[in-house]
């Protein structure tokens, strides 16, 4: 098995090969070229080659396809920031604070056309369901999205809706990735649902793991101030299992999240989850889905040292602090 920034590389040099950034006509491809090179973790390929691999295949046939489900991710970022009017990412401006929202949702299209077009860089007898595995999770995502945009105007949101959400806005693209990556590879049916399975609900404790991250992480290791989601009365997990057991503490945690977003509103909220439980509940949660993942995992064909790599991923996703 390959080294994950081995996988990474494969992948980074796969989107070179693009050439986005010599492309014409420039304001269509010049910011795609920026979002890509924005940096993050390029999990979701590095995914799908771990698992090419683990089922014996060709992780260098893989690098396309690879690409594509990051290509893909990253034009979800890009019109989210549109729609959440955010005005940086990974430190940076977004592309429609940079150029403008129509040049972002255009560039965005764009992005969506090339990753299923990297995507269908598979042998012929593999491009139906590599495809529909790609489209059906398209659409989860969108449905996620959609579900996330209703949220913000609801004040009766449960921690099972919320994990609803986040199965279809996370879950179900590492799902789609380590699916594909195992069909490439070679495996059979069931083992590619398997696959799917494990990505779902690893992706499912990763956004909680970062929920939780928001409030209790270390900001010099994090990479971003701490408590931005309360500051934002950002619905999270955390944020939605306290208000399900505030009982008697509902009014302070209504008056902790009504305080002006400064650090003595961080403290005040932080506080109130204490009292109520909320980062056992959060870390619990994060272990039950990391644990449902390996035991997909577990009930797979691949090799052995397949399985050792996905286990050390698990583990360092679920237990970074940034």
């Amino acid at each position: 098995m390959l080294t994950i920034k081995e996988y990474s590389a494969l992948a980074a040099k796969a989107i070179d090969n693009l050439n986005l950034s010599s492309r014409k006509p420039e304001k269509l491809y010049q910011p795609i070229a920026y979002t890509l090179e924005g940096g993050g973790k390029r999990l979701r390929p590095v995914m799908l080659l771990m698992a090419a691999e683990a089922f014996g295949g060709d992780p260098e046939e893989a690098a396309d396809p690879a690409a594509g489900i990051e290509i893909f991710h990253n034009f979800t970022l890009l019109h989210d920031d549109v729609m959440d009017s955010s005005d940086t990412r990974h430190g940076l401006p977004t592309v429609h604070k940079k150029w403008d929202a129509n040049t972002a949702i255009l560039s965005g299209d764009a992005m969506l056309t090339l990753a299923t077009e990297l995507i269908s860089r598979v042998e012929p007898q593999m491009l139906p369901e590599i495809l529909q595995t790609f489209n059906q999770m398209a659409m989860r995502l969108y449905d996620g999205q959609r579900l996330d945009m209703d949220f913000e105007s609801r004040n009766d949101v449960t921690p099972a809706e919320y994990r609803e959400m986040i199965e279809c806005k996370t879950g179900a693209l590492m799902g789609a990735a380590t699916r594909i990556g195992a069909l490439i590879g070679g495996s059979s049916q069931e083992d590619a649902r398997k696959m799917e399975e494990f990505g779902m609900h690893l992706g499912v404790a990763f956004q909680i793991q970062d929920d939780w991250l928001d409030v209790y992480g270390d900001p010099a290791t994090f990479g971003k101030p701490i408590g931005g989601d309360i500051l934002n009365d950002k619905k999270t997990f955390l944020l939605l299992t306290a208000i399900e057991r505030a009982g008697s503490l509902r009014n302070a945690l209504n008056s902790a999240f009504s305080l002006p977003p400064t650090e003595e509103k961080i403290k005040s909220v932080r506080g109130l989850y204490s009292l109520l439980g909320v980062s056992e509940i959060a870390a619990r949660t994060v272990s039950e889905e990391s644990k449902a993942a390996i035991d997909a995992l577990e009930a797979t064909s691949m090799s052995e040292e397949g399985r050792d790599a996905f286990r050390k991923l698990a583990e360092s996703l679920v237990g970074r602090d940034k």
